[in-house]
């Protein structure tokens, strides 16, 4: 299993815009990728990061630390530099 922590470079965070463009993403590996929010206001379940919609609901902000985690080095690579960038500009 790969896994790789990044901070979130979106200005606002994984919400609308930036959860689409990594849920896109994700969807197009065969392999589940999954998102982990670091901290105090982590959940303790992984989410799925092919869900838009499951993305916003973590409720990760700009600056937030997120583990992204698969059986895909490669999808793992892709989607921590996408979190990584400022998907709003």
């Amino acid at each position: 299993m790969a896994s790789k922590t990044v901070t979130v470079g979106s200005s606002v965070g994984l919400h609308a815009r930036p959860a689409t463009i990594v849920a896109e993403a994700a969807a197009e590996y065969d392999e589940d990728i999954f998102l982990s929010l670091e901290g105090e206001d982590a959940d303790e379940d992984p989410t799925e990061a092919a869900s838009s919609m499951m993305i916003m609901a973590m409720g990760a902000n700009s600056g937030d630390r997120v583990t992204v985690t698969s059986e895909n080095a490669e999808a793992v690579e892709k989607i921590a530099a996408l979190i990584e960038k400022d998907l709003d500009a």
